[in-house]
């Protein structure tokens, strides 16, 4: 069976992931690198892993984490589409049972805030750990003066934690931001769809999204 280290190893999907990081940077966007792709990969898991998820399916997340933001090297608009196509080739040309492929290509097809929404386990924890993905370092514009909205927001990020609580049926994320870079309103204003599609997600898993602010409840 493929697995995580041998997708994480792969030239392909890691050029597609470069090109797509340097395309996204000359437009302004935050980092969408290796980084991003190995922090989304191991948070899907390890969501999986501490709602009782059997190891295979733990794997396929990860998969599915690394892999889902290849699509941006064709275009950022699509990028989720796009994606799952490559990812189809990609994983059909290492001889992957089509059943897995079809679970793979379904999560990141449907990663996009835009037009995606979680339709399974896989998909529920590739969401949630992609849109919990803000930190300062995603910043790749080193001029402040020239941040727009976005890095403004992911610079103002001290802290984050996402805690996963079976006991209590909750995925809790918890997020500090310096205000003086960026009011709550700011971060709302950017990421209120991103979170709204957390707690969807969550609630495929058959847990309640939960949320601080600076230690102020969100939700």
């Amino acid at each position: 069976m493929i697995t995580y280290e041998q997708i994480k190893k792969s030239p392909e999907i890691n050029a597609y992931i470069k090109q797509g990081n340097a395309s996204l940077q000359v437009q302004g966007y935050t980092d969408h690198s290796e980084t991003h792709a190995t922090i989304v990969a191991k948070q899907a898991g390890r969501i999986l892993q501490k709602l009782g998820y059997d190891k295979r399916t733990v794997e396929l997340a990860k998969i599915a984490g690394y892999m889902h933001d290849i699509g941006n090297c064709v275009n950022r608009n699509g990028h989720a589409h796009h994606g799952a196509i490559l990812a189809r080739a990609i994983l059909k040309d290492m001889k992957m049972d089509y059943n897995e492929i079809a679970l793979i290509i379904n999560a990141i097809g449907e990663h996009d805030e835009k037009t995606g929404q979680a339709t399974d386990p896989i998909s529920a924890a590739l969401i949630l750990a992609d849109k919990t993905d803000v930190r300062r370092n995603r910043v790749q514009s080193k001029v402040p003066e020239a941040f727009d909205q976005h890095d403004r927001v992911n610079y103002a990020v001290t802290g984050t934690a996402l805690h996963i609580r079976p006991q209590k049926e909750q995925i809790q994320f918890n997020i500090q931001l310096d205000e003086s870079i960026c009011s709550m309103m700011d971060y709302f204003e950017i990421f209120l769809q991103r979170m709204l599609m957390c707690k969807r997600s969550a609630e495929v898993l058959h847990m309640k999204f939960k949320m601080t602010a600076n230690g102020n409840k969100i939700c």
